[in-house]
């Protein structure tokens, strides 16, 4: 449902002979010109594919039934700070975003019908898809998107989404009643009403990347009379309703009436929590306790291969598992201990025993090949000699003795700890392992000195960058903090 007649902007056309002069690669061209408000339809079109990948007609899909789903099911009801991507698969089937990138990293309009931004980059003119209802029969309208936006990146809320957007859409400044740094619109006009179906973004620097931005997990868009809730029976735009959330047991949604897009194609869908155990998920799909899992551990793989009734999609992603130092304790404030422990750890090694070679080693950064922006860096390797011969000059010439804080689940995590435990020791570094339930680490994750995280997918090494490592945003685990440095 693509629909639009603006101007073509300047910079497609330079796209375009970068594209057929070889300087851009189809995949480069596809991002840039859909963010620049090239429809992907067109977009295809003139790399020499008529369609787009996306989902094909589904015209002739069975429709009734209820499909059930093996995988967490936790406390949703601030969608705007949601900080595990398993709560946004059972939200994000009531409440919608406004664009949606796809699985070719191509990232199309949803609840927008378009958009289109200036020359500079600075003035984005966001457009309302008109027709789109509230299960209560209202119509979306700028002033619903508006509150949205301005919802997220009110620091009170506690989004990620600041992560993503602060260097282009907010500005810090100092409270003196608490002698601490805050952040609010860079302008007062930074967040724009144009008319009941547009919205403008005008940012202090030029971004292309706003609408991936936009389809970061937790910027749903939400019923603004419901004040950033979601519980049972709350308003949405989306496919189905929310009907039960028991908190680590079960989810159920059912169809919603008159829903404005296409489907929904059952009655109803259930996530089903069966807790951390893989074999617990593995023993509900065979005896057909539930149609499907939400991810397989590598322990049970196997097994799953070896049936018949299974189908196993695989995705190649920017997942990450990173073994992080909060940079402002000791002994880990010390950036000479910091690349001891990097020396001092055999990431090669790490991936075979514990994911069974699967993926690509860790090279101590956090941007994936997969990433368009990734360059490729001479690999660190291990080296236990210089890693001591660092951890001494940093005053520690007998080692160090730390904590390193981890989940159990999912069981791959706990391996790759057991594994570089065994490393380190080699170098004097004396780890102990402290294992926590999921829902407790996830408590602590971001104040803990020393502990083992694992990143979902994002399109962009920027965005990761952006959401991890960026001074005075909610996700910043490391504590990292160089004002010389920028991430958009």
């Amino acid at each position: 449902m693509e629909n639009r007649t603006q101007i073509e902007h300047p910079h497609i056309g330079t796209l375009k002979k970068e594209y057929l002069s070889g300087k851009a690669s189809r995949r480069e061209f596809l991002r840039m010109a859909t963010l620049l408000g090239m429809s992907a339809t067109a977009a295809y079109a003139f790399v020499g594919k008529g369609g787009s990948l996306v989902a094909p007609a589904q015209a002739a899909m069975p429709k009734g039934g209820t499909a059930r789903i093996a995988m967490r099911v936790q406390e949703l009801s601030t969608p705007h700070s949601w900080n595990w991507s398993v709560k946004s698969n059972i939200g994000r089937q009531v409440l919608e975003y406004l664009a949606v990138t796809g699985h070719d990293n191509v990232t199309r309009p949803h609840l927008l019908s378009s958009w289109e931004v200036s020359e500079d980059l600075r003035t984005w003119t966001l457009h309302v898809r008109q027709g789109v209802k509230w299960h209560n029969g209202r119509e979306l309208t700028a002033d619903d998107v508006e509150w949205n936006i301005r919802h997220i990146l009110d620091e009170k809320t506690g989004s990620s989404v600041i992560g993503l957007m602060k260097g282009y859409m907010l500005e810090e400044y100092e409270d003196e009643s608490d002698d601490s740094k805050h952040t609010r619109l860079w302008d007062s006009n930074a967040i724009e009403k144009v008319d009941d179906y547009t919205i403008r973004l005008n940012t202090k620097v030029p971004q292309i990347a706003v609408p991936e931005h936009l389809f970061h997990y937790p910027f749903t868009i939400m019923d603004p009379e419901e004040g950033g809730i979601l519980e049972v029976g709350s308003n949405g735009t989306g496919p189905f309703q929310l009907a039960e959330l028991t908190v680590g047991e079960k989810a159920v949604l059912t169809a919603a009436p008159n829903y404005w897009g296409e489907g929904p194609y059952l009655d109803s869908l259930e996530f089903i929590d069966l807790g951390e155990e893989a074999s617990a998920s593995l023993s509900a799909l065979v005896s057909k306790q539930v149609d499907g899992m939400h991810t397989a551990d590598l322990s049970v793989l196997d097994t799953l291969k070896d049936r018949e009734d299974v189908v196993i999609h695989e995705a190649t992603t920017a997942q990450t598992a990173v073994a992080r130092m909060r940079v402002t304790e000791k002994p880990f404030d010390d950036p000479r201990v910091r690349k001891a422990m990097r020396l001092a750890t055999d990431t090669r090694k790490v991936l075979e025993f514990a994911y069974r070679d699967r993926g690509a080693p860790g090279e101590h950064h956090h941007v994936s090949p997969v990433h368009p922006e990734y360059a490729e860096l001479p690999f660190m390797g291990q080296d236990l000699e210089k890693a001591m011969s660092l951890l001494a000059e940093a005053g520690y010439p007998d080692g160090i003795d730390i904590k390193l804080d981890c989940k159990k689940d999912p069981a791959w995590e706990l391996r790759a700890v057991q594994v570089m435990v065994e490393q380190w020791k080699g170098a004097g570094i004396r780890c102990e392992i402290n294992v926590m339930p999921s829902a407790q680490y996830w408590d602590v994750w971001t104040k803990t000195p020393f502990g083992f995280t694992q990143w979902q997918h994002r399109p962009l090494g920027v965005m990761v960058l952006g959401l991890a490592y960026r001074s005075g945003v909610p996700w910043n685990e490391s504590a990292y903090s160089n004002r010389n440095s920028t991430s958009s």
